[in-house]
Parts: C-alpha cells; sequence; structure tokens
C-alpha cells in the first residue's frame, strides 16, 4: 500500500529521553502499513545507534540512517526528506512525542482541506507553545487570517510534493532559527495551510536536564545573524505594507522585546545582557519601519522605543517595574448547572501584590517620541492600558497535568472599572463566567483551571485561585454520562482543579449517614451527594464473610435539588444473618468496574434487614477476602466437575 506519512526524525545523543518519542510512534492509530519512521542519526555518540538499529531489525515501519554529525537539524531533516515515500512528511524531535492519533488525524485533515501544510495543536510541558492558534480548528488558515506566525517550530505535516515543487529544504550547517527560515516560506508559499485544533498532536518536552537544543543559551551575534535570513524570506515573498509588518512584528516581539522584559532579562548575567541588548538594538533600528513597533502593545512599545534608541539603563529599570505586575483570578462561584459546571470569577492585575490601579477618563494617545525616562513611559502605559480596556479579554482553559493539554472553554465576561479613592484612579476588573462541559474533555486525569488574561500590554495565566477555605464553593461531585467529576480546591494553595473518572474516598460517599438509608420491603434508598441531571444505571455489590452478591440500581437528582437519591433492589431473600457490606459502581458498562465502598452495611435478622454503620477497614477487607475465598473454591469445585464429567 501506498504509504501516506513519513515521520522524520534527526536524532543526536537523546538516551532515554528518545523511548517516549518511540512508543508513542508504534502506538498511532493509522494502519501500520501506511506510515514509516525514518530516524537520521546525526553521529551520536551515546548508545542511541544501537537501540535504533534494534530498532529497525524488530519492527518493518522504522527505518535508521547513519550520517556523521552535520552540527544542527538541518541536513538530518533534509536528509529524512530524501528518504522518504510517504505523501506527507512529518518532522518529530528526539525529545518529544505524539498523541496516539496525530497522524492519522493531521493527515485526513489535511487530504480533506487539500493543504500543503498541516499544523497540529502541541502541548507544551514546561515550555512554551502557541496559545492562540488553537483556540479553534482552521481548514484554510493564511497568516493574514490567523496567527500562524506564531508557531515557527518545524513540527508540522508537508505535502511531500510541495516540498519537491518549491525545493524547500532546511538551511544546514551549524546554525540557529532554521526552523524559522523554513516554516516562514512554508507559510507564504502554501495552496492552504490546515490547523488542528481539536485534539492534541504534538507534546514539546522540556527535558529534566535542560539540555533541549532551545535552552541552551546562544550566541547573540550567531542568532540573530540567523533571524535575519528569517527576515529575508519574508521580504522575498511579501509587499512592503500590514501585512509584512505584521509578520515582521512576530520576530520583533518574540525573539526581541520578549527577551528583555521582567524577570526573563534580569535574570541573565549583566555582560550577557548588554551584549543582547547591542544585537537587538542593531536588528531593530536595521530592520524594521514606524509600522512594526506601531501594532505591538503597549509595555511591547515602550520596550521596542527604548532598545530603538540605545537606552539599556532604561529597559533595566522597566523590566524591574514588570517584574512586579501579575494577574489574580479570584473565584465567585463554582455550581452544576443543566449538565455543565459553571464556574464564575473576576480578573485584574497587581503590582506589588495589590491591585493596579489605572487613571480614571484615559485617552488613547500614541508614542510618538521615545518617552523621556522610565517614570513617563509607566505613566504612558498606565493611560494606555485604561483607554484600551475595551479590549481587554479574560479565558479560561483547562490543563491537564500530567501531559499540559489545555482547552479554551466557553467563556462571557463584563469589563468592570472600579472607582478608588477620591476617583481620580480606578481599577480595571473583568468579571467572567466559564462554562465547563466535561464531556468534552479528552480524558480522565486532573485539570487545572487556568485564567488568561489580556490587558494592556500584558497577556498572562494564573491559577484560579487561592479560594479562603471558609468562602470557597464546594459543589458536590457530578455524574457525566458514567464518568464521575470531581470540583475541588488544591491544598495547600486553594486553587481550583477538575478531577475526571474521580473514585474510592475521592467521591465524599464517607459522609452519608446510615440513619439516613431507608428500608421499605425489599427495597432501600440512600442521599448521595452526588451530582446527575437525569437517571443513571449503577450497579451494587453486596459482601458478606461468604457471597459476593451483585444488583442492579437507579440514582436520580434529589426532589429538592441538593444530590442524588440511590434507590436499589436488595436481593431479600439471599440475605443470611450476617453483614452485607455495601459497594457501589458508577460505569457498570466499564471493562474494568470499580465499586466504592458506602459507609453502611445491612444486617438481615429476624425476617427483617437492619442498616447499621460499616465494618470498619480492617474488618470490611477480612470480609472481602474470605468472600473470595469462598467464591474461589466454588468456582474449583464446579471446573473439577467439568474435567472429571469430560473424561
Amino acid at each position: 500500500m501506498p504509504v501516506k506519512v513519513s515521520v522524520i526524525i534527526p536524532v543526536y545523543n537523546p538516551g532515554i529521553y528518545i523511548e517516549d518519542c518511540i512508543t508513542s510512534l508504534q502506538r498511532q492509530s493509522l494502519p501500520p502499513e501506511e506510515y514509516e519512521v525514518i530516524f537520521v542519526d546525526d553521529g551520536s555518540t551515546d548508545a542511541t545507534p544501537a537501540r535504533l538499529d534494534q530498532l529497525a531489525a524488530e519492527d518493518p515501519r522504522m527505518k535508521v540512517i547513519h550520517q556523521e554529525n552535520s552540527g544542527w537539524s538541518g541536513k538530518p531533516r533534509n536528509v529524512g526528506i530524501a528518504a522518504s515515500r510517504g505523501e506527507f512528511v512529518m518532522f518529530v524531535d528526539n525529545d518529544d512525542y505524539l498523541g496516539d492519533e496525530a497522524l492519522e488525524r493531521m493527515y485526513d485533515y489535511g487530504v480533506a482541506n487539500g493543504a500543503d501544510v498541516v499544523v497540529g495543536k502541541m502541548a507544551g510541558k514546561g515550555r512554551g507553545v502557541p496559545v492562540e492558534l488553537f483556540r479553534r480548528n482552521h481548514p484554510r488558515a493564511t497568516v493574514e487570517n490567523a496567527p500562524l506566525i506564531d508557531s515557527l517550530t518545524p513540527h508540522k505535516m508537508f505535502r511531500r510534493a510541495f516540498l519537491d515543487r518549491t525545493g524547500l529544504r532546511f538551511p544546514e550547517g551549524r546554525r540557529r532559527l532554521e526552523d524559522h527560515v523554513f516554516i516562514a516560506e512554508a507559510y507564504l508559499r502554501a495552496e492552504n495551510v490546515s490547523v488542528v485544533s481539536d485534539y492534541v498532536c504534538y507534546y514539546h518536552i522540556r527535558r529534566d536536564d535542560s539540555s533541549n537544543a532551545g535552552f541552551v543559551r546562544f550566541d547573540p551575534v550567531g542568532y540573530f545573524k540567523n533571524l535575519r535570513e528569517a527576515l529575508d524570506v519574508v521580504e522575498r515573498y511579501t509587499e512592503p505594507g500590514p501585512v509584512r509588518d505584521r509578520l515582521f512584528r512576530r520576530w520583533l516581539r518574540v525573539e526581541m522585546v520578549e527577551r528583555l522584559r521582567a524577570r526573563r532579562f534580569l535574570n541573565l548575567p549583566d555582560d550577557y545582557r548588554k551584549e543582547l541588548f547591542g544585537e537587538i538594538h542593531e536588528v531593530v533600528v536595521e530592520r524594521f519601519g514606524p509600522g512594526v513597533a506601531d501594532g505591538l502593545q503597549p509595555t511591547q512599545q515602550v520596550v521596542a522605543a527604548l532598545a530603538a534608541a540605545d537606552r539599556y539603563d532604561d529597559v533595566v529599570s522597566f523590566a524591574e517595574w514588570e517584574a512586579g505586575i501579575a494577574p489574580k483570578a479570584a473565584p465567585a462561584h463554582v455550581e452544576w448547572r443543566d449538565g455543565s459546571l459553571s464556574i464564575g470569577f473576576t480578573a485584574e492585575y497587581t503590582s506589588g501584590g495589590e491591585p493596579m490601579t489605572f487613571p480614571a477618563g484615559a485617552e488613547a494617545a500614541p508614542l510618538n517620541d521615545t518617552p523621556k525616562n522610565v517614570t513617563e513611559a509607566v505613566e504612558w502605559v498606565a493611560s494606555e492600558t485604561a483607554a484600551r480596556f475595551g479590549q481587554a479579554t479574560a479565558d479560561l482553559l483547562l490543563r491537564e497535568r500530567s501531559s499540559a493539554a489545555q482547552y479554551f472553554q466557553p467563556v462571557t465576561f463584563t469589563r468592570e472599572t472600579l472607582p478608588v479613592g477620591d476617583g481620580e484612579e480606578v481599577r480595571l476588573v473583568l468579571r467572567a463566567t466559564a462554562t465547563v462541559d466535561p464531556a468534552g474533555l479528552p480524558g480522565d486525569g486532573v485539570w487545572d483551571a487556568v485564567v488568561r488574561v489580556k490587558l494592556g500590554g500584558w497577556t498572562k495565566e494564573c491559577r484560579l485561585g487561592p479560594a479562603p477555605r471558609a468562602t470557597r464553593p464546594t459543589p458536590d461531585v457530578g455524574l457525566v454520562g458514567d464518568r464521575p467529576v470531581l470540583p475541588y480546591w488544591t491544598e495547600p494553595h486553594g486553587n481550583l482543579s477538575l478531577e475526571l473518572g474521580a473514585r474510592g474516598k475521592r467521591l465524599g460517599l464517607g459522609s452519608v449517614q446510615p440513619m439516613d438509608v431507608t428500608v421499605s420491603g425489599d427495597r432501600f434508598r440512600a442521599p448521595l451527594p452526588l451530582h446527575v441531571e437525569g437517571d443513571s444505571e449503577v450497579r451494587l455489590r453486596f459482601v458478606s464473610s461468604s457471597r459476593i452478591i451483585d444488583a442492579s440500581g437507579t440514582l436520580s437528582p434529589a426532589p429538592d435539588g441538593r444530590g442524588a437519591v440511590l434507590e436499589a433492589a436488595m436481593p431479600a431473600k439471599d440475605l443470611s444473618r450476617d453483614t452485607w457490606r455495601v459497594a457501589l459502581c458508577l460505569a457498570p458498562g466499564a471493562d474494568r468496574p470499580r465499586f466504592t465502598g458506602l459507609p453502611f452495611a445491612l444486617r438481615a435478622a429476624d425476617g427483617q434487614v437492619l442498616v447499621v454503620p460499616a465494618p470498619g477497614p480492617g474488618v470490611a477487607l477480612r470480609l472481602a477476602r474470605r468472600a473470595r475465598r469462598v467464591v474461589g473454591t466454588a468456582r474449583r469445585k464446579v471446573v473439577s466437575r467439568i474435567r472429571i464429567g469430560g473424561q
């Protein structure tokens, strides 16, 4: 069969970090005969070459090419392209890994939309990745209608015919930003670019030893020499004007201004800071017209202006002021509404831990001249931030703790201007409500609530919290489908998280009192602190010292709207004079159903069934073990009889 995708992986001394990459490639949902993996070993000196040769000998999808060290990733990727047979090629780094369905989803989306380039949603574990680009799927994205330029790493899928038609290949040799040159040209020459945002395709990993190429301190002279080559590509394929300025703005913002801001700049050694600043000053003056910086946010405009004016000391002072600024998000409510979790919160920026204030009635004014000093710069930023408050936004993202996969949640918000003191200053507050549908999240695990605030020149994130213990809302565990969803506050910080697939003590069922359980005939009824939208079928297990009996039950919303009611038929005629521990399974259709013990038990005596407190953990464990032994013995006797009969 024709190969749909060739995965190309440049390899250099990854050590154990390549194992997750290999595993993810072998787990792909794309049929094995429809993709190939090409490892290009760039002169590794560790045990990796032998590991890859063994892998290729065992797995026909895997191929290995060995070459002398070339100094960087460009040549290995080009060698991989030349050896590939796929309709598309996908570039992966040896210390990153793919989502299980990444190749299939990206290939199908690319074919459906006739794309030359397919960009898959990324998650960054200890590394920054684009956020706004993956707010939604983009079947036909361009540098004008989507923030494609925010994603310049090579971890994308490319139509092989497009690469051959354009002759597009990576710059080779010992250099930086070869991916910027390649990706910028691909975006500008592609017939179509498609963006997959509803599934995490690529996991970008920061190694524990922080030895990824992107974390090694670079030589500013060589780095910005290579950066100029990416700018040359933009000039080659665009005309002077707004589109070129918008593209140039990405490099000014990300590679220059952001490197000169707040703690990122202050944490660098002074001599390196000065060298970095000098190179940035040269590029800003040499390559960028006024239209590039004009589109930046206020704080970024100030840093760009100071850099262009060669005012190093003022850049340091401005960074010291910015270092104290952070967002704060305070929870207002967390409650179940119509099957979704409604999360209310307020968000604003703080300085030195106190709410920031801004001039009341401020009007926008362009930064026509470089500020005379940092005080004037701060005053202009404050005035512009207030004047642009109508553009401020608040978002809620849920970020899965183990993988860093994150998803935007629907949010509505209002902007409130709160007077301070005599009214000459105001606080700028965003009041928002997010609607979280847990059924839309792709898997179980712990999901942290993260608030993303855009205001003036800042786009920053923070956890939703802390919530004071005395006033924090405490919603019940929700049952969404057959999946328990636990909203909870972390300890000791008091931030909001969701645990999907919660079980055991995390369900909070231990608060049920035996006195609240009622028995009528052969049925019992128990209130449970669970939120359900409608009737749900559950499974019950009754465990005594000698037997285990399973039965079905129903969870329904409580009449007063608080929690749920469990109703079930008791196997009364089967209950001997014994104590029966009761356990509940909320997902009876699961491959491996899990039971959670309830804090009450049933005791049959004199023709009655009594509700009593559940035995302590030790007693319950002994009962369960004894019951399993009895059941196991009975099964062995049955099997023995069958064998004898068979002879």
